[in-house]
């Protein structure tokens, strides 16, 4: 026992000082942070709570925790479109099915600032396919990403768009998993196919559902990448579009403010985690694990 012991920790040794160095020592790093002043040419105070009470405090910290849920309340819509997608993706018979998932997968293949290079270029005033469009049956569009009212809702559909390819894939799983015999006794009992999709098919796929909210909140919350590149940080709209993660950027690279926005990621440590142990909490309630 004391030999396979020490190769388990051989094994798992190498991954465990990865997480402790790359994980476990910068969340303690900020933590303390958290407490600190940084001064301009370096060297770190101890100021106790004032970053947290500056915290509830400022007003751009209710906006940015506002727009990081609409944000994510906007991908979560995702997922019901995932499972209806996925289950027309896996009918019997589908040609060239492998072809509509290569092409759902591209956009998590790309990196985040492609996706902003290319979605730019469609939401552009003057220019853009979507005012394009929108002109041919007499309407004008805005100006989608530098207008407060727009902006918001233009970088959520393309985090929405963005994140269907990787939830269609896990969906797929999911409902291969599903047993045929199942669909064969709905249907000798008379259940038509709308019926077998709600009765058999969502049901078996709240597992992989579950998994998906998790996976989409954590995400959700981290939007800082796809909206930098999508706006910029000259945009007049940033101000009323800015995710907490952005905000945590602006304080710690913008005002080198770098012990408030420590505090600030804590908040988004303790919203994220306040929100999965709710799920957990609620998954038993309406997951079910055949």
């Amino acid at each position: 026992m004391k030999r396979d012991d020490a190769w388990a920790w051989i094994f798992i040794g190498p991954l465990m000082a990865g997480v402790a160095v790359f994980y476990f020592w910068p969340l303690l790093s900020t933590f303390y942070n958290s407490f600190t002043e940084f001064g301009a040419f370096g060297g770190t105070q101890w100021t106790g709570l004032e970053n947290y009470r500056t915290l509830l405090t400022d007003g751009e910290v209710p906006r940015a925790v506002l727009n990081t849920l609409i944000y994510t309340a906007v991908v979560m819509l995702g997922i019901p479109l995932s499972v209806y997608l996925a289950s027309l993706l896996n009918r019997p018979g589908l040609r060239f099915a492998w072809f509509y998932r290569v092409m759902f997968f591209m956009p998590i293949v790309a990196m985040p600032a492609a996706i902003a290079m290319v979605w730019r270029m469609i939401y552009n005033s003057d220019f853009g396919m979507l005012n394009y469009l929108l002109s041919l049956i007499g309407i004008d569009g805005p100006y989608w990403i530098a207008s407060p009212g727009w902006a918001l809702a233009a970088v959520s559909i393309v985090g929405l768009w963005a994140s269907l390819g990787f939830s269609i894939i896990i969906l797929s799983g999911g409902l291969r998993g599903i047993p045929p015999e199942l669909y064969e006794a709905a249907s000798l009992d008379g259940a038509a196919p709308m019926r077998q999709f709600f009765s058999v098919t969502v049901p078996l796929l709240t597992p992989s559902i579950f998994f998906l909210t998790i996976i989409t909140a954590i995400n959700g919350f981290q939007l800082f990448d796809l909206l930098y590149a999508l706006m910029g940080p000259t945009n007049p709209a940033m101000s009323r579009t800015q995710s907490l993660v952005y905000l945590f950027y602006e304080q710690a690279f913008g005002q080198n403010d770098k012990g408030y926005a420590s505090a600030i990621a804590m908040l988004i440590l303790a919203i994220i985690g306040l929100i999965t142990v709710v799920q957990f909490r609620l998954q038993k309630k309406w997951v079910n694990y055949a």
